[in-house]
C-alpha cells in the first residue's frame, strides 16, 4: 500500500471563492503543453463544492475540511516543498453553478485537480466539463453514475449501489418481502427505483410504489399517505437533509407503522436536527466515522478517524459528519496522487488509478474499472436513538 500522508495537507495561500464567475469553454479540448515555471509555483486545487442552497449540509463541513486540511499541509511544507492553493467555488447547490464554476477553475485558474460536487446532479454537471479537458476530478457524491465509464474522473462517497446491498441483505435477513421508496426527486434519487428492483429480484424482494420529493419539500403528506396504504413490509427513504429528516418526521406522524430504513445521505446531525424524535429506530448503511467509538480497537480505520474527529473539533467546536469524511478522502487521495506523479494530468490520473488509502469513507483500492474503490465492506449497520447513532452490524 502507498505512503499516507497523515500529518498532512496544504496552502499556506487559502482562497475561498463564494461568487460564481461564467466563463467559456474554449479551451476544453486537451491538455496544455506543461510550462516549467508553473511547475515551481503553487500546486492548485480547485474544489465546487454546495456550500449555500439544498446542499448546503454537505458543501458546508466538505468546505470546512478541505479549509483545514490545506492549512494542516501548508504548515507541514506543503506538496515537495511548493504550497499548494486551495480554491473554493459555492455551486449553490445547481447543476449551472457546478458546471460554470468547473470551467473557470479549468480556464481561469488553471488548476491541477477538482474536487466536488457534494451532490450527485451537479458532479454529473461537471463531468463532461472535466473529461473534455483531461482534467482529474474526484467527486464527493454518491451516484455510481458519476464515474461509470469515467477516464478522468474518481468518487469517494460509497456508491448508491452497495448502500442498496445493505439495506436488501437485512431486508431479507427479516423476511420483508415488498418495500416502498420514497425518494429524492434529483440525481441522487436517479435509478434507485431500477437498483432495488434488480437486486430486490436476486433476495425475493419487490418494489410496490415508489413516490418523490424534491430536496428543498417541507410536505410529504401526500407520499406517506400513498405509502402508508400500500401493502409494503417496509419503506426506504432515500434523500439528504434537512428534507429527509422532514420526511421522516412526517412518516410518524402520518403513523406508517413499518419499518424504515434510509440511506447514508443522512448521515450528519441535521438529521436528528430535523427529524427529533421521529429518527428512533432508524436503520441506515454509513461509513464508520459516526460509530467510531464503537468500533474494535484494532479497526483499521478507527486511528484514522479519531485523529480526523480531533483535528475538526479543535478547528470548528463541534464533530465532523460522514460527508466532512468524503472531503477528507478526496483531498488526501489527491494529495498522495500529486505526491507521487507531480502535476502532469496524464501521469496524475495514472496515480489516482492505482490509489490505495485508508480513509473515513473505508479502505480505498481505486482501479483502471473502479474509479470509486469502495466495496459494500466500506458501510456498517447503524440505528439511531436518542440522537445518535449505534452499531448494529459491522
Amino acid at each position: 500500500m502507498k505512503k499516507s500522508r497523515l500529518r498532512f495537507i496544504a496552502p499556506i495561500a487559502v482562497v475561498t471563492a463564494l461568487v460564481l464567475a461564467g466563463c467559456s469553454t474554449s479551451n476544453l479540448g486537451g491538455t496544455a503543453e506543461a510550462d516549467p515555471a508553473a511547475e515551481a509555483g503553487p500546486i492548485k486545487i480547485g474544489a465546487v463544492l454546495d456550500v449555500t442552497g439544498v446542499g448546503a449540509s454537505l458543501g458546508v463541513p466538505e468546505q470546512n475540511t478541505l479549509n483545514m486540511l490545506a492549512k494542516q499541509l501548508n504548515d507541514d511544507g506543503g506538496i515537495g516543498g511548493r504550497d499548494v492553493e486551495l480554491i473554493i467555488i459555492d455551486n449553490q447547490s445547481t447543476e449551472d453553478g457546478a458546471a460554470k464554476a468547473t470551467s473557470k477553475l479549468i480556464e481561469s485558474d488553471q488548476v491541477d485537480i477538482i474536487i466536488g460536487a457534494s451532490r450527485t446532479g451537479p458532479s454529473l454537471a461537471m463531468r463532461p466539463i472535466a473529461e473534455a479537458a483531461k482534467i482529474p476530478m474526484i467527486s464527493v457524491a454518491a451516484n455510481v453514475a458519476i464515474v461509470e465509464g469515467s477516464e478522468w474522473v474518481f468518487k469517494t462517497a460509497q456508491n448508491d449501489v452497495v448502500v442498496l446491498e445493505r439495506i436488501l441483505d437485512d431486508a431479507e435477513a427479516k423476511g420483508y418481502t415488498k418495500l416502498a421508496l420514497v425518494r429524492d426527486a434529483t440525481g441522487f434519487g436517479e435509478g434507485v427505483a431500477d437498483y432495488i428492483t434488480e437486486l430486490g429480484a436476486e433476495r425475493g424482494i419487490t418494489l410496490v410504489t415508489t413516490e418523490a420529493f424534491e430536496p428543498s419539500a417541507t410536505d410529504f403528506t401526500p407520499q406517506m399517505t400513498n405509502v402508508r396504504g400500500s401493502d409494503a413490509d417496509a419503506v426506504i427513504i432515500w434523500g439528504i437533509n434537512p428534507s429527509a429528516g422532514l420526511a421522516q418526521k412526517a412518516y410518524m406522524q402520518l403513523a406508517v407503522n413499518k419499518p424504515v430504513y434510509h440511506s447514508h445521505g443522512i448521515s450528519n446531525q441535521a438529521f436528528f436536527d430535523a427529524a427529533g424524535e421521529s429518527a428512533n429506530g432508524v436503520i441506515a448503511p454509513m461509513g464508520r466515522l459516526l460509530v467510531a467509538d464503537q468500533l474494535a480497537a484494532d479497526n483499521t480505520q478507527r486511528k484514522v478517524i479519531e485523529q480526523f474527529q480531533a483535528d475538526y473539533n479543535a478547528a470548528y467546536g463541534e464533530q465532523p459528519s460522514g460527508f466532512a469524511g468524503h472531503a477528507f478522502d478526496a483531498w488526501h487521495i489527491a494529495v498522495n496522487a500529486i505526491d507521487a506523479a507531480g502535476t502532469d494530468a496524464d501521469a496524475l490520473r495514472d496515480e489516482l488509478e492505482s490509489a490505495e488509502w485508508t480513509g473515513i469513507s473505508g479502505v480505498f483500492k481505486m482501479t483502471a474499472k473502479n474509479h470509486s474503490g469502495l466495496d459494500a465492506s466500506a458501510l456498517i449497520l447503524a440505528e439511531a436513538e436518542d440522537g445518535r447513532w449505534n452499531l448494529l452490524k459491522d
